[in-house]
């Protein structure tokens, strides 16, 4: 019998990760990544942090946009506690701030905003890449697996078992996967993402996971005009910020289009900015991310 989660597993082990469990007025604890090795991955606070905000929002309000710093690494392993600050409760607009916490050291702050739905102007001036269908790429999972076998005993065993990791989310990246490239290319990049199984019908459950998925691929577009990767050990790197609008509400268990561009780098940072789009087209989200990115000094010889 296989020991690999079958989709559904992982999708439901996916949502206990993002759901966040209340301890008190406004203070939540977030569960660790099964598993889980070395430095927290930065998608999975932010969503945490949302969820928390979530829980505290007013009644009918959705939240809208969230801008959050990353101010240390956090620890695989341990739980995150979160403390959220109610700083408006408006007719239209409400305002949350959370903190997010390990071992008392404070590792995130985020700002979210909500909204009262209703209706007004709209305009559109974003158009969708003209990239393959997801149906016509070979899956991340795929190339990686490809890329293990090529790698051989080059890799350590951390490697291979984060490479070979099963994931909720499946992705299904336009070209090389960012790390994968060795020439410099342009600073863009489109992938398609969802989860492997259904997610229930809970919108703000969605924008959690959607706000999980804008953390992947951004600090890399940044990297492809430069050839380098983190991967081979030729790039230190962490995000710094991290913000997203949400346009309009989409499941996040259909496939988006998240299509990356990075206009600047410079300063040991790398400025990075993400659209999120449906398939027919329409604006999810948008994102912007910077993030430190170094190149790695080679260890002087013995």
């Amino acid at each position: 019998m296989s020991d690999t989660p079958s989709p559904r597993d992982l999708v439901a082990d996916f949502i206990r990760l993002l759901t966040v469990a209340p301890r008190g007025d406004d203070s939540f604890t977030g569960p660790p990544q099964p598993g889980g090795m070395g430095r927290v991955f930065g998608g999975q606070v932010i969503a945490q942090a949302l969820q928390a905000a979530q829980a505290t929002a007013p009644q009918g309000m959705n939240a809208h946009s969230l801008h959050a710093y990353f101010l240390r690494g956090g620890t695989e392993g341990l739980d995150t506690h979160y403390e959220v600050v109610r700083d408006l409760d408006g007719r239209s607009f409400a305002n949350r701030r959370v903190t997010a916490c390990q071992e008392g050291a404070i590792i995130l702050t985020l700002t979210a905003s909500f909204q009262r739905p209703e209706d007004g102007l709209e305009h559109l001036d974003a158009t969708m890449p003209d990239v393959p269908p997801p149906e016509d790429l070979i899956s991340d999972a795929d190339q990686r697996r490809a890329m293990v076998e090529r790698a051989g005993d080059r890799l350590t065993e951390a490697q291979r078992a984060l490479a070979l990791r099963p994931r909720p989310l499946e992705m299904r990246t336009v070209g090389k996967l960012h790390w994968m490239n060795r020439e410099p290319s342009a600073p863009v990049a489109n992938s398609w993402f969802r989860t492997v199984a259904p997610l229930p019908d809970d919108p703000p459950l969605h924008r959690a996971v959607i706000a999980y998925a804008s953390d992947y691929t951004l600090l890399g577009t940044a990297a492809l005009p430069h050839g380098l990767s983190w991967m081979r050990g030729e790039l230190t790197g962490a995000s710094l910020d991290h913000a997203i609008w949400f346009h309009r509400p989409a499941r996040a268990d259909e496939w988006l289009l998240y299509s990356t561009d990075s206009p600047w780098t410079g300063g040991g940072r790398g400025f990075n900015r993400g659209r999120i789009f449906d398939r027919s087209g329409r604006l999810i989200a948008s994102v912007a991310q910077e993030g430190m990115m170094r190149r790695r000094k080679p260890k002087p010889a013995a």
